[in-house]
């Protein structure tokens, strides 16, 4: 059996940005509020956090500084994958340095991969890893699926410690919980799937409505693990409309507009993303006002 790197909630924390670069102030404010508030764990430099136009100084940068602010207080896991694997290879090894409890590696975008590929590309990384490695599934953002076979096959490295489910397909995750069991901890990738993949027996979620609700994020999960199923299920179908507001638009383009009229940050994103649209805009801030959260 492998041990969850977390049980419950992590937030993929957004990356406060200005013209000027990374807003460390910010960024540290937002840190130590998640964790005031009861997040389980951090997850920096994901998609959430931007981190496909960060440059690799800040990539390093941010990382660093999440684990060096944080320091110790719950566990901080770094995104580390890329289409180029020499590059995740080197920012794994870069991140398990300088300390992180664990690496979330996606599967490459653009290029692409046979099953065979992603096979051979993470059980590299996992090589050179120090820390737990977690898979990253998000084929609609990468093209390429991690298949359950593929999967099981992975799970046999020891190091390879769980994975991040957002490929939104339950019955490939009941297929991957059945051909994994406990070699594989699974963690919802979708906010609006919690419950169901804890119900399969995932250990909890790598969120975006953590970044505005952590503490009630976190609860969801505590009602689950504590047997209250069904106030968890009523939290979940609760802040269903919330949750289909903040994906209105690309993510992280609603995160960062909610996060923004929260005070935490500026509402900056780096090209392609585009600050929201007024007309969803309205929704995502009626949404909020809805689910308790004083803007």
């Amino acid at each position: 059996m492998k041990q969850p790197i977390f049980t419950g909630m992590a937030s993929a924390i957004i990356t406060p940005l200005t013209e000027n670069g990374i807003d460390y102030e910010a960024f540290a404010k937002l840190l130590d509020w998640q964790i005031e508030e009861g997040i389980n764990a951090i997850v920096v430099c994901g998609t959430t956090g931007e981190a496909s136009t960060l440059t690799d100084d800040e990539h390093k940068e941010a990382i660093k500084f999440a684990v060096n602010h944080i320091n110790g207080r719950v566990p901080v896991i770094a995104g580390t994958g890329s289409n180029d694997t020499a590059y995740a290879l080197e920012l794994t090894k870069y991140s398990c340095d300088v300390g992180v409890d664990g690496v979330l590696v996606v599967t490459p975008y653009y290029n692409k991969a046979t099953q065979k590929g992603l096979i051979k590309m993470f059980t590299e990384i996992a090589d050179v890893s120090t820390k737990p490695v977690i898979l990253y599934n998000v084929p609609s953002r990468t093209g390429v699926n991690i298949a359950p076979k593929t999967a099981a096959e992975l799970a046999k490295h020891p190091n390879i410690n769980a994975i991040k489910e957002a490929s939104g397909n339950i019955s490939q995750i009941a297929e991957v919980a059945h051909l994994c069991g406990d070699e594989l901890n699974i963690y919802s990738g979708n906010d609006d799937q919690v419950i169901p993949i804890l119900a399969l027996g995932g250990k909890g979620c790598i969120s975006v409505l953590s970044n505005l609700l952590p503490k009630e994020s976190a609860q969801m999960c505590d009602k689950f693990f504590g047997g209250d199923v069904s106030g968890a299920c009523k939290m979940q179908l609760d802040y269903l409309p919330l949750i289909n507001a903040l994906f209105s638009e690309v993510n992280p383009i609603p995160v960062k507009a909610a996060m923004a009229k929260m005070g935490f940050c500026e509402d900056y994103l780096r090209l392609p993303l585009t600050p929201m649209e007024e007309a969803t805009r309205e929704v995502l801030f009626a949404e909020m006002k809805k689910a308790g959260i004083n803007i």
